[in-house]
């Protein structure tokens, strides 16, 4: 193989830029600390890792990391330099496997004393990739086709409170929201298969109703049920699911890794809905761990349908513009025509209600999106009915470039909406 991978990084460090640029490539390359008798030169050129590009950024007096070293005979530093570089490799190293990519670009790297900040920001696969990889299985467009909505964004929720509620109590909630026209549901990522609300009871109350609402409506709701566990288990609960005319089912990505989730892609029928908990791991710190735009296309590739991305004004500690930022990637194609682009739906949650939906709207430039409210439905003081039909009202308001305050002067729920949650 004489493809190659690149990935860009971020790095704070006291040494030379371009030492540490080279302790980065050897390290996850043909390097250690010292050269060894079967490094030969030849073996060098087909294997290690390249610098392509380093570009200086500034520099700070403090290091943001602990633990971070001097250069040789060096007792004390008051400049740590910042810059991106691009590394590459041959895919020969680590063939067409996630795993080991991860292990590559994102391994022991975060720990090399040089380095006081590195950080992934990006990775470009070749589209050699898509050979063992199946990417999407229904996207945007197959998500809009299971769920029957087309020309606006998907209006959802979570099962709040988020544990507690039995299989019956879930499945009575579940018809209210159906009832009130809803679109998409999910567990939270806590309820899998806990023992006060089996997966099975659940999956059972909860499809009974869905069915019986697509019989008097002729539409479906799409429920991602939590299928989060062990491989045979998940593989199980998707055949459940399906059998009981599911749409979609939902991972925790970061729970159950890359190779579970390849393994249920290549099993699958369904929608995956990928839930991201603990992603702040991450992404928390801003001179450690990898962007959002690197951890996406992972999955992309491994074939989620949807992946979470923050919401605007949200409960987190995310910026606005890091979560339109998200959206944008889950949206741009991973490869050029004619090649499989990997596009997915965008999951916007997190605090979201009535008032966010301009602003969404007026930064992303699309509906191509789930918009999930939990407490922005469950907590809308006339019931979840009237909380389903604020955010369609904002939506609308928003689309059509309506103030949100002149289109609630006439829809009570709206108007009710923005009343409550305008703090």
């Amino acid at each position: 193989m004489d493809e190659r991978l690149y990935a860009r990084y971020w790095i704070e460090t006291a040494f030379p830029l371009e030492y540490a640029a080279e302790t980065m490539a050897g390290e996850q390359s043909t390097g250690t600390f010292t050269r060894v008798p079967g490094e030969t030169d030849e073996l060098r050129e087909h294997h290690a890792a390249r610098v392509e590009q380093i570009a200086e950024l500034d520099s700070v007096s403090e290091p943001s990391l602990p633990g971070a070293g001097l250069p040789k005979g060096v007792t004390a530093s008051t400049r740590y330099c910042r810059a991106e570089l691009t590394l590459s490799w041959s895919l020969s190293n680590m063939g067409l496997s996630l795993p080991n990519v991860v292990s590559t670009i994102a391994g022991n790297l975060f720990e090399l004393k040089p380095f006081s900040g590195l950080r992934l920001m990006d990775v470009t696969f070749p589209s050699v990739f898509l050979d063992r990889y199946f990417g999407p299985q229904f996207g945007v467009s197959g998500t809009r086709t299971l769920s029957s909505v087309y020309d606006r964004p998907l209006i959802g929720t979570i099962i709040k409170p988020s544990v507690g509620l039995s299989p019956q109590a879930t499945a009575d909630l579940v018809a209210r929201l159906a009832e009130a026209g809803i679109d998409f549901i999910k567990d939270d990522e806590l309820q899998a298969d806990g023992p006060h609300c089996p997966f099975r009871k659940r999956a059972e109350a909860v499809m009974r109703v869905i069915n019986g609402n697509a019989e008097k409506t002729g539409k479906k709701v799409m429920y991602a049920i939590n299928i989060t566990g062990e491989i045979d288990e998940m593989l199980e609960r998707h055949e459940r699911v399906r059998s009981l005319g599911g749409t979609c089912v939902m991972v925790s990505l970061n729970s159950v890794g890359m190779p579970a989730v390849n393994a249920l892609r290549r099993h699958c029928a369904l929608a995956i809905h990928g839930h991201r908990n603990g992603w702040g791991i991450y992404s928390r710190s801003p001179a450690i761990g990898m962007s959002y735009i690197a951890y996406q296309k992972l999955w992309r590739l491994v074939g989620v349908d949807h992946l979470h991305v923050n919401g605007l004004q949200n409960k987190f500690c995310e910026t606005d513009g890091s979560v339109i930022a998200s959206a944008r990637e889950c949206l741009t194609p991973m490869f050029p025509a004619p090649a499989k682009g990997c596009e997915v739906m965008p999951v916007f949650s997190s605090g979201q209600s009535a008032k966010q939906a301009p602003a969404t709207y007026a930064a992303l430039h699309t509906t191509d999106l789930i918009f999930a409210a939990g407490g922005g439905i469950m907590a809308h003081p006339q019931g979840e009915a009237a909380g389903v039909r604020s955010l369609q009202q904002a939506w609308e308001a928003a689309v059509t470039g309506v103030p949100l305050t002149d289109y609630a002067a006439t829809r009570p729920e709206l108007r009710t909406a923005l009343e409550k949650f305008a703090a």
